[in-house]
């Protein structure tokens, strides 16, 4: 097998592998937001596999390059990579969502590998535009990655830290988003619709990119290239689809919130395939 196949190929198993234990923890917590998880496992698979400077044995590498989840609720796919990965025993998935278990429902950085706990939306890109700043002034050279859901971006919080980014030119920042069109109570266009996003975007400085956020080797291909131009902080538009993998709850608001039951948990993993 070419190299080239070979990692597209573990992308792709990492992938099914943690869309496979998004189901079946949420399906024993009893709760969680599946489907947000679903959609980001391709971003997930590559960030870890092929682009962030991390290390398992050592999670707080002065070195490693910061991954913050601002859309904290689809933690549950941050988990699923991060044991897959060796950051902490898979056991600790069996206790997600539950009493006296060690992964709370929204993600927290009491886990090994996580840098910041988020919940509420519009907190991830603020608290990763101080850590870009404060690395550009102590001459550091990581890099701060954030992933947001198209949720984040109806926040102010979430406007005001993109203007400030641009203005203070930090191509050390790169901002991601889950852009699956659907959010807790309904579709971006009937919620707030963020069209002409791109657009919007290059006004307030950032240099921007739009991709298939399911492709691995387009997700691999263009985060290689962060910054994407000089002087600029990096955003990539990451297009999804809600529910990614399985077919009844693929681009459906129903699957925002919740677990699937038994049976639905049986047909789910089915359609996966193999573990």
């Amino acid at each position: 097998m070419k190299k080239t196949e070979k990692w597209i190929k573990e992308c792709h198993t990492l992938a099914r592998k943690s869309r496979r234990l998004c189901l079946q923890m949420t399906h024993r917590g009893k709760s969680g937001h599946v489907g947000s998880m679903l959609s980001m496992a391709e971003i997930m698979a590559v960030l870890y596999k092929r682009i962030l400077r991390v290390s398992p044995q050592q999670p707080r590498w002065p070195g490693r390059d910061r991954f913050i989840l601002s859309k904290g609720h689809g933690g549950g796919c941050v988990y699923a990579v991060l044991s897959e990965l060796g950051f902490f025993p898979k056991k600790w998935l069996m206790g997600y969502y539950r009493d006296c278990g060690k992964l709370m429902g929204h993600i927290s950085h009491h886990v090994p590998g996580v840098e910041f706990s988020t919940g509420s939306l519009g907190h991830g890109l603020p608290v990763a535009l101080g850590m870009a700043l404060a690395a550009r002034r102590t001459g550091k050279k990581h890099r701060i990655f954030c992933l947001m859901s198209d949720g984040d971006c109806d926040e102010g919080s979430t406007w005001e830290a993109i203007l400030m980014a641009g203005q203070h030119k930090l191509d050390n920042l790169i901002g991601m988003v889950d852009y699956n069109r659907v959010q807790a109570l309904g579709f971006v266009k009937d919620v707030i619709e963020l069209e002409p996003f791109a657009a919007k975007l290059r006004a307030c400085g950032w240099a921007v990119k739009e991709v298939n956020g399911h492709d691995v080797r387009a997700l691999d291909s263009v985060l290689q290239k962060v910054p994407f131009e000089k002087g600029k902080p990096s955003w990539l538009i990451c297009r999804t689809t809600k529910g990614k993998g399985v077919s009844f709850m693929e681009n459906t608001v129903a699957c925002h919130y919740g677990a699937v039951n038994d049976q639905q948990l049986k047909q789910a993993l089915e359609e996966l395939g193999e573990k």
